[in-house]
């Protein structure tokens, strides 16, 4: 902490950093250990599942910290010496955290994707003085960054299409996908209603509908179908048109729509011989078990953000593509890395203080401002995570 000598990097009176990270899932672990590179920070890990933190033990700079994260007063306690805090704990969860973490006063960067909107704690968190930046993984994170910087690149904007998606190379019937992240939050993709805007007007569309094939680079065809991720988006964007799809391989939507269907993600119990149980988490386990990837497995991530306006009286459109893949050398998925990186450094920024507006920011916000939008693709890049931009204008 401040005033004491830096053993990492060998100054005295350093300024020492206090990181916490709440989750020990794929993407909090891999934080951590991107965040304890610094020798100016120190982190703590913290989850209820001694499991999930046995794999940080022993990590260089990483501390590890047993705590039930559902209570809002846990929460409290291990954060109480923070500089800032991380949020990558479940999304059913998330906004408990969120809350006890701003009543804590503490700056935090949070990927928890919650159900509920974040963003009703804003008037608590500017009263009390904490930056909240929140949806900073890949989609939502990263691609509302690019549309921010591309909003504000352009004097209006028409619309906005983004394409996301984390799939396997190796593509194994029936499913041909395995789980990236939290498979109840790939569920929750599935089933809950997809909002977008079309002429002006927010409509709500079924999820896993308007399929459409689409071909990219060094990818090939792939599957597009409506998604509930454009979350903030649809408050803080002044454009007629936004849309957001999930990226699967062709086939995979048409199967899950099956089974939704057919009842199989119901939270309804049914009586089954005398017992009681619900459809939908017998599915998840099932489903969990059948997308859980082998040690062999390598997949990659895809991100297209297209968007359209005027600039100069001119119509021009922004493509941003993204295309990284699992790290062989140290395992990490890219899905943990596209999520987990963007999150981590926003966090560097809250501890030192490079980002300190009060209030729940969504990236959007932060792609407002080159320099952080520079700031985060440089350090996004150095990890080997590069995104491309391409501008042209749009004849006829």
């Amino acid at each position: 902490r401040e005033g004491r000598s830096c053993v990492r990097c060998g100054r005295r009176d350093a300024v020492v950093k206090r990181l916490v990270v709440l989750g020990a899932g794929r993407v909090g672990r891999l934080i951590a250990a991107d965040l304890a590179n610094d020798a100016g920070l120190t982190v703590t890990l913290v989850d209820v599942a001694e499991d999930a933190l046995a794999a940080s033990n022993g990590s260089a700079g990483i501390a590890t910290v047993r705590a039930d994260l559902s209570s809002e007063s846990e929460v409290a306690r291990v954060v109480n010496d923070a500089d800032a805090v991380v949020g990558a704990v479940p999304g059913r969860i998330g906004l408990g955290v969120l809350r006890a973490v701003v009543r804590a006063g503490k700056p935090i960067a949070d990927i928890s994707f919650t159900p509920e909107d974040p963003g009703a704690l804003d008037a608590e968190a500017r009263r009390g003085g904490v930056p909240v930046v929140v949806d900073i993984g890949v989609a939502p994170g990263i691609s509302n960054l690019l549309v921010g910087r591309s909003v504000a690149d352009l004097d209006t904007a028409n619309s906005v299409r983004i394409l996301v998606g984390g799939l396997p190379d190796r593509r194994v019937w029936p499913w041909e996908y395995r789980s990236v992240f939290s498979p109840t939050d790939v569920i929750e993709e599935y089933t809950r209603p997809a909002r977008i805007r079309v002429g002006g007007v927010e409509v709500v569309r079924e999820p896993l509908s308007e399929r459409e094939l689409v071909d990219l680079p060094e990818v090939g065809t792939v599957e597009a179908f409506l998604t509930d991720g454009l979350r903030t988006l649809l408050r803080t964007i002044d454009a007629p048109n936004l849309i957001e799809k999930t990226l699967r391989w062709p086939g995979h939507a048409e199967k899950i729509q099956a089974l939704r269907e057919t009842g199989f993600f119901a939270d309804d119990e049914v009586d089954l011989d005398g017992a009681r149980i619900a459809p939908r988490a017998l599915s998840e386990h099932l489903l969990f078990r059948s997308w859980e990837p082998a040690p062999e497995d390598t997949e990659f991530t895809v991100l297209r953000v297209e968007v359209q306006g005027r600039r100069d009286g001119r119509d021009v459109r922004i493509t941003w593509d993204l295309l990284d893949r699992t790290d062989v050398v140290t395992g990490a998925t890219s899905m943990s890395r596209t999520t987990g990186f963007p999150c981590a450094l926003v966090a560097r920024m809250l501890a030192g203080g490079a980002w300190a507006e009060p209030g729940v920011h969504p990236p959007e916000s932060l792609g407002r401002d080159a320099g952080v939008t520079t700031a985060i693709l440089d350090g996004l890049a150095s990890r080997g995570v590069r995104v491309r931009r391409d501008e042209r204008v749009v004849e006829g």
